[in-house]
């Protein structure tokens, strides 16, 4: 596995790992883990693509505590940022949670970047009254980050998340920076979608998986492959089965796999 280390638009140093040979797939991690949640499907993609793990903005060794500077285009900016430091102009770009969310925004802001998407456990899309309650929660996290620690932010949320997002948030706290950490709960402010029609706009061939909870609904990813002008939904989902990231790589990896194989044509 090799380091590379990059710098966003404004910057900010960053993180990345890649492993692999063959074209670029950069896979985001989601909103708590960090790029280590996504080895086992790495290593399963690995024969036919290079594969690029980015630790997020404000996760694993992407340290970045400054609130300001987390914000969707941003997010969107550092794909673009990582993808000019690969000296690669298009590449598959996917993610889970957070990283499927980046993953939408950079098909939408730098849509020559993109040459297929991979949507896994999309977050959702609030209405008004839906996004003051997200606002709320990730303040309120951001403050239990800072008097209690990572660990003690996290307690009340993990008992609602899919047992595999639990199981990765917990072994990625020891490699989180709290203040980073805090930071990027910024993000609760910055909204990324008003509605679903927006994803219309996006013209690379997508593959969505859905999640299982309230959070990443599994009829929003549904909805997300029906607007999504190539849009297709996967024969596979996020369940209460799951519980390691070797169980979402194998229980993803056939699909994505397959996806890959019709791009490349063979």
């Amino acid at each position: 596995m090799e380091t590379i280390t990059y710098h966003g638009f404004d910057g900010c140093p960053l993180y990345a790992v890649s492993l692999g040979s063959g074209p670029h797939l950069v896979l985001l991690h989601g909103g708590g883990p960090d790029h280590h949640s996504l080895v086992p499907l790495a290593e399963r993609l690995a024969d036919r693509h290079t594969i690029v793990l980015p630790d997020v903005r404000g996760y694993g060794r992407s340290v970045c505590a400054d609130p300001a500077r987390h914000t969707w285009t941003q997010y969107s900016d550092d794909v673009a940022a990582l993808l000019d430091h690969l000296g690669e102009q298009r590449a598959v770009v996917g993610g889970t949670g957070l990283g499927a969310t980046i993953t939408q925004r950079i098909c939408l802001e730098h849509p020559g970047r993109v040459r297929a998407a991979i949507l896994i456990s999309v977050e959702d899309i609030e209405d008004d009254e839906a996004k003051q309650a997200e606002i709320a929660f990730m303040d309120a996290f951001a403050e239990r980050v800072r008097t209690g620690g990572i660990e003690a932010a996290w307690a009340p949320v993990l008992p609602e998340l899919a047992p595999v997002i639990g199981a990765l948030v917990r072994d990625a706290i020891p490699r989180s920076d709290p203040a980073s950490i805090a930071a990027a709960a910024a993000i609760g402010h910055d909204r990324s979608f008003r509605s679903v029609d927006e994803l219309a706009a996006i013209t690379a061939p997508t593959l969505v998986f859905p999640g299982m909870d309230e959070r990443h609904p599994a009829t929003l990813a549904e909805n997300a492959a029906r607007v999504i002008p190539d849009g297709r939904l996967a024969p596979a989902s996020l369940s209460s089965t799951l519980r390691t990231a070797e169980d979402l790589a194998d229980a993803f990896a056939p699909a994505i796999r397959r996806f890959l194989a019709e791009l490349h044509g063979h």
